[in-house]
């Protein structure tokens, strides 16, 4: 391989491995109730009353998909029996590897005490989309290790849009069938609900690992179905204009098609979600069951939790 051959195929792994890293989600709220999946599309979130009890969530210019797990204003999302979220508790995003010094100072300011990295080892060290986070002085750092496949690799072998598709369909299921990757969420969350402060967890691009961990949370907190999954979606949204970088430097770097291949696994789709909650109503019946036979969560830690989300 000539010397530009190697620079162009780097040039474009390092485009394709940002595309493939977070979290997948989606669940009914954590009670005894089989999902019902067929309930389920895309609708608008429901925000609850529009009384700012704070500021919108602001937007920072290093982190893209930064946001807050309760909703990014008014009161929060309303839970099903008329409660809602407390904004400003727990915040969820891509990773922290580029952040600027303004938005450490509106991190500061948002009073954030801990920050939960999901990457593995070989993202954080990976020389093209790897690195430290860079949080402000003061927060607490927790890597916990959710591994994903080599993104490098992943690049080179999708060969269709189809199996873009069926890979994310696939880490959802694992996040209820691989027992190391249960192990990981069981910490986060344990973390969260012992520890005092502002929380905000991430992965690479906030939404697979990101997503299936809001995903539960909202559920501890009774958040409609449909609440949540709109929710999952916006990454969609939040990520849409970093997503269209990546894919225009695959298409220049590897090829048009390779850059086709791959946008399916840059965004979320409610089928990923999808595959994961059908897969927990196969093996555990309900969120509830998933959260404290297949995590071990005990009923201390999710009533920690469900009083830290709930206002």
């Amino acid at each position: 391989m000539s010397t530009r051959s190697r620079m162009l195929f780097a040039r474009g792994a390092k485009a394709a491995a940002l595309v493939v890293t977070g979290g997948l989600l989606f669940a009914a709220p954590a009670t005894a109730i089989p999902l019902d999946l067929g309930s389920l599309n895309a609708g608008s979130v429901d925000l609850g009353s529009l009384d700012p009890v704070l500021a919108p969530t602001p937007n920072l210019a290093s982190v893209a998909n930064f946001r807050d797990v309760a909703g990014n204003d008014g009161r929060g999302y309303a839970t099903v029996d008329g409660s809602h979220l407390k904004r400003g508790v727990i915040y969820r995003s891509n990773a922290l590897t580029a952040t600027t010094d303004a938005d450490k100072t509106t991190l500061t300011g948002l009073g954030l005490a801990d920050a939960y990295d999901l990457r593995g080892a070989t993202e954080i060290s990976n020389p093209f989309i790897g690195g430290a986070d860079k949080l402000p002085d003061g927060v607490t750092y927790t890597n916990i290790f959710i591994e994903f496949k080599d993104l490098t690799q992943l690049a080179t072998t999708i060969k269709s849009p189809e199996e873009a598709k069926q890979f994310l369909v696939d880490t959802n299921r694992s996040f209820v069938t691989d027992p190391v990757r249960r192990a990981g969420f069981k910490q986060v969350l344990s973390d969260i609900a012992a520890s005092d402060g502002v929380q905000l967890f991430h992965c690479t691009s906030g939404k697979d690992r990101t997503g299936w961990t809001a995903m539960l949370l909202q559920s501890i907190a009774g958040v409609p179905a449909q609440t949540i999954m709109d929710d999952y979606l916006l990454s969609n949204t939040y990520l849409q204009a970093t997503n269209e970088k990546i894919l225009a430097q695959i298409s220049q770097a590897l090829s048009p098609q390779v850059a086709t291949n791959l946008e399916p696994a840059l965004g979320v789709d409610a089928s990923y979600l999808e595959a994961g909650l059908a897969q927990v109503a196969s093996d555990y019946g309900t969120v509830d069951g998933y959260l404290t036979e297949g995590l071990g969560l005990t009923a201390d830690t999710i009533a920690l939790l469900k009083a830290k989300l709930v206002g």
